[in-house]
């Protein structure tokens, strides 16, 4: 094990179930704020996920790229629940 990080005892299944649970309201807070919010914020939040994506000469992790995919996914989801443009 590596000597920087701290030993932590597993979680049970009940936390588990828990964790899972705060996850899914976590999603849908974050759709419901990213459904307000503005142009310029939904494009930062596209850019976090580029910015977190492996870039050149790097390795990259599947991890990473399958939390950048999600926040993209975030953004488009939260676009169902945004008010169409005023003509």
């Amino acid at each position: 094990m590596d000597a920087t990080q701290p030993d932590a005892p597993g979680l049970s299944n009940a936390e588990l179930v828990q964790l899972h649970i705060r996850v899914i309201a976590l999603e849908n807070l974050v759709i419901a704020l990213l459904a307000n919010a503005s142009e310029s914020q939904l494009a930062q939040a596209r850019e976090m996920a580029t910015y977190i994506s492996p870039r050149p000469g790097f390795t990259p992790h599947p991890l990473t790229i399958g939390a950048a995919a999600e926040m993209l996914h975030l953004v488009d989801r939260a676009g169902h629940f945004r008010d169409p443009p005023q003509a």
